[in-house]
């Protein structure tokens, strides 16, 4: 198996419902991102993915985040934008347009964010 990693930021705003104490309070955070990829056959290039390709399926996500309060964006206004929730998000929406560029041949193996540098959350199935 092969696996490649990128990673990137992007600001945004939050708050949780649901939740007592300070993070229940409109606030922000410079967020990092990371998505690992997973494959077990290499291109014609001998690449699993170009890491700039990656950084090109990453990027609407991002943009589409990057300085916005996330609460007032779908699917976070209906669920919490948790780090937890966002890393699923993240993982979800890169791995529809992997299936859709490498035919399956690479997915998504796991997405961390950094909701500050030393916590993160992490999905994977």
């Amino acid at each position: 198996m092969y696996e490649v990693t990128v990673e990137a930021g992007f600001s945004s705003g939050h708050y949780l419902r649901n939740y007592r104490g300070k993070c229940e309070n409109p606030h922000g955070h410079n967020y990092k991102v990371q998505v690992t990829l997973l494959g077990q056959s290499l291109d014609e290039a001998g690449l699993l993915l170009d890491f700039k390709l990656l950084k090109q399926v990453m990027r609407p996500v991002i943009d589409y985040l990057d300085h916005q309060m996330m609460n007032d964006l779908p699917p976070f206004t209906e669920i919490n934008p948790s780090a937890e929730n966002l890393a699923r998000y993240f993982y979800d929406e890169t791995n529809k347009q992997l299936s859709d560029m490498t035919t399956g041949r690479v997915t998504v193996k796991d997405c961390t964010i950094y909701e500050t540098d030393t916590t993160t959350a992490t999905y994977y199935e």
